[in-house]
């Protein structure tokens, strides 16, 4: 093993999965019921179920958000409290308490995330770990809803220092746009299977992802189990396939 490869085994890196209660389309969805789990629950166990090496639940002092925190206390998660909108600071105050040279963005509207992603991405990193950013987003061809993001300590830093506007609700923004001066990679799967969608935005989500894990049962899911139940079940593509993607400026 390379010196480099032993200092970056070395390194911490935690998941730090945003949520709130609060959502213009569906209020309350983080914690609505899934198989018989709320929905952050399934995202909390795919992080913990990857190889980083904490995990923390980023929510608001709002009031709403209160059970937010009382879940994860019940689950033994760390949490940690800020702004409700800057949803950035609340990314820089989980990356202090949790010490960490490197953050994986989660968003925990994505119950289905598969752990071995996260592993992937955190992988990728650790081999090369003067990039900045990573993820399996900068040319999608996974569906919507299994995103993994990393964002080196150092960069996210600066992201605080120097972003504003909706940069601040999406976190990473700042690091990937065409004239940020940002070392990135993405990950690419072949083929390609952007065209489905399984997050949770709208009524017609939830709908799809009940019928999805009655089919895929009650553990985090494997990416390709996903998308080989959604290539059988074309009726479940169907249920969502209207449902529009909010664009980075409209939050």
């Amino acid at each position: 093993m390379s010196t480099t490869a032993k200092v970056s085994d070395s390194m911490n890196v935690i998941a730090v999965i945003q949520a709130r209660m609060g959502s213009a389309r569906l209020p309350g969805k983080v914690l609505s019921d899934l198989g018989g789990r709320p929905v952050l629950e399934w995202v909390i166990r795919a992080a913990r179920a990857s190889n980083v090496d904490d995990v923390i639940v980023a929510t608001s002092v709002h009031g709403d958000d209160q059970a937010i925190v009382d879940l994860c206390r019940k689950l033994g998660v760390r949490v940690v409290c800020g702004d409700e909108q800057d949803v950035l600071s609340r990314y820089i105050v989980a990356l202090e308490a949790g010490g960490a040279d490197a953050v994986v963005r989660l968003t925990s509207d994505c119950p289905l995330l598969d752990p071995e992603l996260i592993n992937q991405v955190v992988a990728v990193w650790r081999c090369n770990p003067t990039l900045d950013y990573v993820s399996t987003t900068l040319n999608r061809t996974l569906p919507r809803g299994l995103d993994v993001e990393l964002a080196a300590a150092g960069a996210l830093r600066q992201a605080d220092a120097r972003a504003v506007g909706y940069h601040r609700v999406h976190v990473t923004s700042s690091l990937y746009e065409l004239d940020a001066p940002y070392a990135c990679a993405g990950l690419m799967f072949r083929p390609a299977y952007n065209q489905f969608r399984v997050t949770l935005d709208e009524e017609a989500d939830a709908i799809a992802l009940a019928q999805l894990v009655e089919i895929l049962g009650d553990q985090p899911p494997a990416w390709r189990d996903v998308v080989n139940a959604l290539v059988r079940h074309p009726e479940i593509v169907a249920i969502n396939a209207g449902v529009e993607q909010k664009t980075l400026i409209e939050g």
